[in-house]
C-alpha cells in the first residue's frame, strides 16, 4: 500500500513538475493539470468541458425498489412517507425544496426552484407572485410539473397535473402567518419585472419596513397560493447499474378499462412499472 501510494505521489510530482516555473505557485500547477485532465480542444466559442467521468454510485441491486415495498395504494400516502423520510434526513437540507416547470401558451418551457407548503388528496400547494412569469404562465396554459429530487437518498418524485389559484382567504392567512420581513418582501418584488439596481430594492424594502412598524401589512393582490392536482404521480429511485427503479401512478379516466401491465391502486388511481 505504502509503495502505491509513493509511485501515485512520484507521478504526480512529475507531472506539476512539467509545468512548473519560478514564481509559480504549486494551486497554480494542480489547476493547469485540471484543466489538461477535463477540458476539451478549444473552440471557436472557447474552451469546452468534458463531464464524462463525473458519475456517482448509488443504491445497489439488493436495494432496489420492488412494488411491495410501496406503503400504500394511494400515492399521496405514498408521497408522504418518502417526504418524512427526507425531512428526517440530515443531509438533506431542504425537504420541501421542489422544482416546478411551466409553459407558455405556445409551448415554451420555464423551470425553477419554490417550495411545497402543503399537500392533501386534493393536491401539492406553494404561494408565489401571480405576475411572475411562472404566474402569467400559468395564467394561460394551467398545466406543470413538480420535481422533487432528494440526493443523499438516491430518490425523485415527479408530479404532473393542472393547476389553480387557493382561495383568497387561504392566501391571506398564510401570508399573515410568515415573517413580518417575508411580508413585506413579498410586496417589494414584483416579481420578473426589471429594475434598475440592488439598492432601488433596498430603498423600498427600508421604505416599508418603516411604514409597516407598527401595522400589520396588507397582501397585495398580485401574491398568493396555487395548488396542482396531480393526474401522474412517479416514484424513481437510482441504482448504480442504471436500471432505475420507476414506478408512475396516473389517475384513471372514467369507464377507462386497466390498460396492459397496468394494476389498479386506491382512490381512482393505478400503476405500472416503467424502463428507466
Amino acid at each position: 500500500m505504502r509503495r502505491l501510494l509513493c509511485v501515485t505521489a512520484l507521478r504526480n510530482i512529475c507531472k506539476i513538475g512539467k509545468y512548473t516555473q519560478p514564481g509559480i505557485s504549486l494551486a497554480a500547477c494542480n489547476q493547469t493539470l485540471y484543466r489538461r485532465r477535463f477540458c476539451t480542444k478549444s473552440t471557436n466559442n472557447g474552451p469546452g468541458m468534458d463531464l464524462s467521468d463525473m458519475r456517482k454510485s448509488y443504491k445497489g441491486d439488493e436495494e432496489c425498489f420492488e412494488e411491495d415495498q410501496l406503503v400504500s395504494l394511494d400515492p399521496i400516502k405514498q408521497f408522504g412517507d418518502w417526504f418524512d423520510l427526507a425531512t428526517k434526513c440530515p443531509q438533506v437540507g431542504e425537504a420541501n425544496a421542489m422544482c416546478i416547470a411551466t409553459a407558455s401558451k405556445d409551448g415554451r418551457p420555464s423551470a425553477r426552484m419554490v417550495l411545497l407548503k402543503g399537500y392533501s388528496n386534493e393536491g401539492f400547494r406553494f404561494f408565489t407572485n401571480y405576475e411572475s412569469r411562472k404566474g402569467q404562465e400559468l395564467e394561460s396554459n394551467p398545466y406543470a410539473c413538480l420535481v422533487f429530487y432528494w440526493e443523499p437518498l438516491n430518490r425523485q418524485i415527479r408530479i404532473e397535473g393542472t393547476v389553480e389559484r387557493i382561495p383568497f382567504q387561504k392566501s391571506c392567512d398564510y401570508f399573515h402567518s410568515r415573517p413580518k420581513s417575508s411580508q413585506i418582501g413579498a410586496v417589494v418584488s414584483r416579481q420578473s419585472t426589471v429594475i434598475p439596481s440592488r439598492q432601488y430594492l433596498r430603498q423600498k424594502n427600508t421604505e416599508l419596513e418603516e411604514k409597516y412598524r407598527n401595522t400589520d401589512v396588507p397582501m397585495p393582490d398580485y401574491w398568493g397560493g396555487y395548488i396542482v392536482r396531480p393526474s401522474l404521480i412517479e416514484f424513481w429511485q437510482g441504482q448504480t447499474n442504471r436500471l432505475h427503479d420507476r414506478i408512475v401512478f396516473t389517475k384513471r379516466k372514467d369507464g377507462e378499462e386497466l390498460g396492459e401491465m397496468q394494476h389498479e391502486a386506491e382512490g381512482g388511481w393505478v400503476y405500472q412499472r416503467l424502463s428507466p
